[in-house]
């Protein structure tokens, strides 16, 4: 329960804690920037790290007036990361296959995160590659599922560049244009809690359209069978 808690702290004060990184590491404070990134996104078991939110604090800190960070260093850290995420999640999702989620109720492998991001693939097709970076947990399992279907290598690399500068870019760039701005430096917590409140929106949106189609179908299918059942009756009569 206490990591659970410190999570939720870490999330909240994001900038407060990255701070104290920046001073404690130093130059590797990049290194460890380029881990979780590469994890977030090439890794399946590690869906629930920042991603959206981290981007965003990391331009905002990049123009800070004492920051010690470099913008271009930073930014070509995380792009870079971001690219060689997604290529090693296709890799493990060509090699390895659906195999690896044999659990029902496993909670790093989620068997219903996969078949989220299948019924994306479907819905968008090769674009998933660059819409699904804006979305958590899809972002995850996106490159995986792409891995899954054989999808031609050049043509996942080249979505999966244009999707990484995209996310990278539009996230980092919004730190940098608005993170300097009085009220958002007073109250950054609110704003990181927005950002995460809009990513996670295409999410609530597919969960309640996919609810209200299946309640749709069961209606339907009661009432079909009903009229069903009444034709058969009079018929017998």
């Amino acid at each position: 329960m206490d990591w659970i808690l410190y999570f939720v702290d870490l999330i909240r004060h994001l900038d407060v804690h990255l701070n104290d990184l920046v001073g404690t590491m130093g130059p590797w404070f990049y290194l460890a920037m380029f881990a979780i990134i590469f994890c977030e996104t090439g890794l399946v078991v590690t869906p629930f790290l920042p991603g959206d939110s981290l981007l965003f604090t990391l331009g905002a800190m990049c123009m800070s007036i004492n920051s010690e960070l470099n913008l271009p260093a930073m930014g070509l850290t995380l792009l870079v990361a971001a690219v060689l995420g997604d290529a090693v999640n296709y890799s493990l999702g060509y090699w390895t296959g659906p195999r690896v989620f044999k659990s029902e109720k496993s909670f790093l492998l989620n068997k219903d995160h996969l078949l989220k991001a299948q019924g994306f693939y479907e819905k968008y097709g090769k674009k998933m590659i660059i819409l699904a970076r804006f979305v958590p947990i899809i972002r995850t399992f996106a490159p995986f599922v792409a891995g899954i279907g054989k999808m031609n290598y050049p043509t996942f690399l080249a979505f999966n560049v244009v999707g990484a500068i995209a996310w990278v870019g539009l996230c980092m760039g919004a730190g940098v244009q608005f993170g300097q701005i009085p009220w958002v430096k007073k109250n950054f917590e609110v704003v990181i809690l927005g950002v995460i409140f809009i990513s996670i929106l295409p999410l609530v949106y597919e969960f309640v359209l996919s609810r209200y189609s299946a309640q749709k179908k069961t209606t339907f299918d009661t009432t079909g069978h009903t009229l069903v059942n009444s034709k058969t009756q009079s018929k017998a009569g």
